[in-house]
């Protein structure tokens, strides 16, 4: 195993972390910032006004895309797991 099949396993592994972690992200960023004018506009200042609303969203994005970001992160498992004993052998 040399330097460079160490870089490609780092670098496939970041990508699945931000292709899985990015929709959940995207969400409570995009709700955050929703809340934030909102609360801006009404001069209400409630941290658990903009706590429980990313908090929601949050599930309910892992709700609708839960399945995929699972099924993407067990192909990358296997494809890891299966490259084993081309790598060390």
């Amino acid at each position: 195993m040399d330097a460079q099949q160490v870089f490609t396993f780092g670098q496939q592994g970041l990508y699945i972390l931000m292709l899985v972690a990015a929709p959940v992200l995207i969400v409570v960023l995009l709700v955050g910032v929703t809340i934030s004018i909102i609360q801006a506009a009404t001069q209400i200042n409630e941290a658990t006004l903009s706590f429980v609303p990313k908090v929601i969203a949050a599930i309910l994005t892992l709700l609708v895309a839960g399945p995929w970001m699972m099924t993407e992160l067990v192909e990358y498992i296997q494809r890891t797991l299966q490259s084993i004993p081309s790598v060390v052998g």
